[in-house]
C-alpha cells in the first residue's frame, strides 16, 4: 500500500507563517539599514528645490530652460559655438532620433502630392504663383532624391538650453541675451513655461527627453550643431593677452578669476616670453593690480621709469637694503606665534643658502639662535612686540659665537657680516612697496649672491602681501636660479601654494623647461598654477611638456614651429592657440630686441637734433626713449615679432 499522506497539523501552520514573518522582518531591517547609508544622490542633490512656471530654484541658484522651435532654412557651420563660448553658466542638451527612411519616403510622397495639388488648384483659379509653395516642393524633391540614393538621412532633433543665475534679474537678462543671439541667426526659441521641471530634467546628464519638442533635420543640417568647436577665452573682465589663432577672437581674461592667480611661462630663448610678461604687467597695472618684478637683467628698468614706478638695484654698492629679520605687521587673521615661527623658518632657509647647507646639528643650533636674537630685541610671540626694532645678521652671528659646536657656521657667516658681502645683508631695510610698479634688479649681484638676493626679495614681498591684502602680480624671471637650491625651491613652492589666500599672483618665467618640470617642486608649482603660457620650445622640451600638459599632435606642432610670440595659452581647463600682440607704443617700451633698441636710439638722436640744432647729442638710450612720441591713435597694432619698419619721423605729432 502507498504510504499514507500526513496532513499538516494545526501546530505546523504557525511554523510556516513564522518563517515568512522572520524573512519579512529581516528585509525590513535591511531596508532601514540601507536608508541610513549615504549614496551618490545624497551628495549631488540640492538642499532645497522649488518649481515655478517661469523657473526652477536650486537652493540659491535659479534655472530656466529654453527650447528651439524653428530653424533657419540654411544653418551655418559652428552656429552653436556662439552659445558654447558665451561667458555664462549653462547646460546644453541635444536629443537625436534617427527616422526610418522607408517611412519618411512614404510621408514625403504624400506631402509632395498635397503640395502639387494645391499648386494645380491655384493655377486653375488663375492665382499668382506662390514662391514659398514652389520652394517647399523643390526642397522635398531634393530630399527625396538624396534619401533614395542613400546620401542623406532624416532625424528628429531637440535642443534645450538651461541657463543659471544667482539672481532672478540676471536670469531674465541672460534669457533675453540668448534669445536675441539665436534670433540673429534666424533660430527661434521659447521658454519652457509650465514645463520648467521637465526642461531641467532634460538638461541633466541622464538622457531623458521629458520635453519631447523636436524638429526634423537632415544629416547636413544636423552636422552644423556639432558642439566641439575651437574654444574661446573671452570674458567681460580682464586684460588682452592676444589673438586666438583658430578663430581670430580676443583672448581677454582676468587671471584672478581662476582658482588661483599663479602663472608659469615656458619658452626657448628669444621666443617672446619676457615680451609677453611685460605686456601683461603693463596692462594689469592699468586695472589696479600692483606689479612687483625680480629682474635678473635690468629688462624692466625702462618700463618702471615710464610708468612712474620704482627701480631698486640690489648690489654690494647700492643704497637699497633689506633686513631678513623684518617681521610683517600682524594681520587680523594671523596669530603672532605663527608669524614669528614663519620668520624663523625663512631665516634658517636663507642662512642655508648663504652657507651652502646645514648639518642637523647646525640646524638645531641656528633655530635656537634665531629665537634668541629676536628675544634680545624683546620680540616674542606677542604681536605688540613685533613693532620693536628687529635684529640684524650680526646679532645672530654674535649669539652663535657663544654656542658650542657653531664655530664653522660662525666662520661661514662672517663674510656676510664683516667681510666682502657685509653691506648687503647686515643692515636695516630702507625700501617699501607702496609704488604700483616696483622692480628689484639683481643684475649687478655676483653670481653666487643671486639666489640669496632673489630669496631675500621674495621673502620681503611675502611679508608685505600677508599684512596688506590687495591684487599683486609678482614676476620671478629666470626662476631656474632659485630651483637649483632645495631651500629656495621649497620656499617658491610654498609661496605658490599659499599665494591665493593673499590675492597674490605669482608669475614664474624660465627657459630651462626640462630641469624645472622634472623636479618635484617644479612640477608642483606647475600644478598650482591655473594659468600657463607655452611659447616656442626646443624639440626635446616638447616631449617633456606633452607628458605634463597632455598636448595633442597639433599642439606639439605649434610649439615646435611657432613664430615669436605664438604658442598655447592655458586658463584653467581651457586652452587656445595664441598670438601675443602689442600696440606700437607698447612695443617700443618693452622690446629687448637689439635691432629695435638701435632704431629707438637713432630716433631719439634725430628728435634731439631737430629740437636743438647744433648741440651735441648723447645717443645712449635714456629714459626719454622709453615713450617716444606716439603717432596718430589710428596706428595699427603690431605683433611682438621685431618689426623692420622704421621708427616714426622726428616731428611726428604727439598724442594728447
Amino acid at each position: 500500500m502507498p504510504p499514507e499522506t500526513k496532513k499538516a497539523g494545526p501546530q505546523e501552520a504557525p511554523r510556516k507563517h513564522g518563517w515568512f514573518s522572520t524573512r519579512r522582518a529581516l528585509k525590513n531591517e535591511q531596508e532601514v539599514f540601507e536608508r541610513g547609508l549615504v549614496n551618490v544622490l545624497d551628495y549631488i542633490a540640492p538642499a532645497a528645490f522649488a518649481v515655478t512656471p517661469q523657473y526652477v530654484q536650486l537652493e540659491n541658484l535659479y534655472a530656466k530652460t529654453l527650447f528651439v522651435y524653428s530653424y533657419a532654412r540654411y544653418l551655418n557651420t559652428n552656429w552653436l559655438s556662439r552659445i558654447v563660448n558665451l561667458d555664462i553658466q549653462a547646460d546644453i542638451s541635444m536629443f537625436i532620433y534617427p527616422l526610418n527612411t522607408d517611412e519618411v519616403m512614404n510621408e514625403l510622397r504624400r506631402k509632395i502630392g498635397q503640395l502639387q495639388s494645391t499648386e494645380t488648384i491655384q493655377a486653375e483659379k488663375g492665382q499668382v504663383r506662390d514662391p514659398q509653395l514652389q520652394t517647399a516642393i523643390g526642397d522635398i524633391e531634393v530630399l527625396r532624391d538624396a534619401l533614395a540614393r542613400g546620401e542623406d538621412r532624416l532625424f528628429q532633433f531637440g535642443i534645450y538650453f538651461t541657463i543659471y543665475a544667482t539672481k532672478l534679474e540676471d536670469l531674465t537678462t541672460l534669457s533675453k541675451q540668448l534669445e536675441a543671439l539665436l534670433g540673429g541667426l534666424l533660430i527661434y526659441t521659447k521658454q519652457a513655461l509650465m514645463q520648467m521641471e521637465q526642461g531641467f530634467n532634460a538638461s541633466l546628464p541622464l538622457g531623458n527627453d521629458e520635453l519631447l519638442i523636436n524638429r526634423n533635420l537632415d544629416t547636413a543640417s544636423l552636422s552644423t550643431t556639432f558642439p566641439f568647436v575651437s574654444s574661446e577665452l573671452t570674458s567681460n573682465d580682464g586684460i588682452l593677452y592676444g589673438i586666438n589663432l583658430h578663430n581670430s577672437s580676443l583672448v581677454l581674461f582676468d587671471r584672478f578669476s581662476l582658482e588661483n592667480a599663479n602663472s608659469v611661462v615656458f619658452a626657448a630663448s628669444g621666443a617672446g616670453k619676457s615680451f609677453a610678461v611685460k605686456l601683461e604687467a603693463l596692462r594689469s597695472m592699468m586695472w589696479g593690480t600692483d606689479v612687483i618684478v625680480i629682474d635678473p637683467e635690468n629688462e624692466y628698468e625702462r618700463i618702471a621709469k615710464a610708468v612712474g614706478g620704482s627701480f631698486l638695484s640690489l648690489s654690494l654698492n647700492s643704497k637699497e637694503r633689506i633686513n631678513p629679520f623684518d617681521l610683517p605687521k600682524t594681520a587680523q587673521y594671523e596669530e603672532g606665534e605663527d608669524i614669528l615661527r614663519s620668520a624663523v623658518v625663512s631665516i634658517k632657509n636663507l642662512v642655508a643658502i648663504m652657507v651652502g647647507g646645514l648639518s642637523p646639528d647646525e640646524d638645531a643650533l641656528l633655530d635656537r639662535a634665531v629665537y634668541e636674537a629676536y628675544a634680545l630685541k624683546d620680540i616674542t610671540t606677542d604681536p605688540r612686540t613685533h613693532q620693536n626694532e628687529p635684529p640684524i645678521m650680526k646679532d645672530l652671528q654674535s649669539i652663535l659665537a657663544n654656542m658650542t659646536g657653531a664655530e664653522s657656521l660662525v666662520r661661514k657667516l662672517s663674510k656676510f657680516t664683516e667681510g666682502t658681502f657685509a653691506g648687503l645683508f647686515n643692515q636695516r631695510t630702507n625700501i617699501n612697496l607702496e609704488n604700483g610698479f616696483v622692480v628689484f634688479s639683481i643684475r649687478d649681484l655676483e653670481e653666487q649672491l643671486r639666489p640669496i638676493g632673489m630669496f631675500l626679495v621674495l621673502n620681503f614681498i611675502w611679508n608685505q602681501a600677508r599684512y596688506q591684502m590687495r591684487k599683486r602680480m609678482v614676476v620671478v624671471d629666470e626662476a631656474w636660479i632659485l630651483m637649483r637650491y632645495k631651500d629656495s625651491s621649497d620656499f617658491l613652492y610654498s609661496l605658490a601654494k599659499r599665494a591665493r589666500k593673499y590675492f597674490l599672483g605669482l608669475t614664474i618665467i624660465t627657459q630651462d623647461v626640462e630641469d624645472f618640470i622634472t623636479s618635484q617642486q617644479g612640477r608642483t608649482i606647475v600644478n598650482n598654477s591655473a594659468m600657463r603660457l607655452l611659447l616656442r620650445q626646443a624639440p626635446s622640451a616638447v616631449d617633456k611638456l606633452t607628458e605634463v600638459f597632455k598636448l595633442t599632435e597639433g599642439e606639439k606642432l605649434i610649439l615646435r614651429e611657432a613664430k615669436v610670440g605664438q604658442g598655447i595659452f592655458f586658463a584653467g581647463s581651457n586652452h587656445v592657440a595664441i598670438e601675443i600682440i602689442a600696440s606700437y607704443e607698447e612695443e617700443q617700451l618693452i622690446t629687448t630686441n637689439p635691432a629695435e633698441l638701435m632704431k629707438i636710439r637713432e630716433a631719439e638722436a634725430e628728435r634731439a637734433k631737430a629740437k636743438a640744432p647744433g648741440q651735441t647729442v648723447n645717443t645712449t638710450l635714456s629714459s626719454a626713449s622709453i615713450a617716444p612720441p606716439m603717432e596718430a591713435s589710428t596706428a595699427p597694432p603690431k605683433h611682438s615679432t621685431p618689426s623692420n619698419s622704421p621708427p616714426p619721423p622726428p616731428n611726428s605729432p604727439k598724442q594728447t
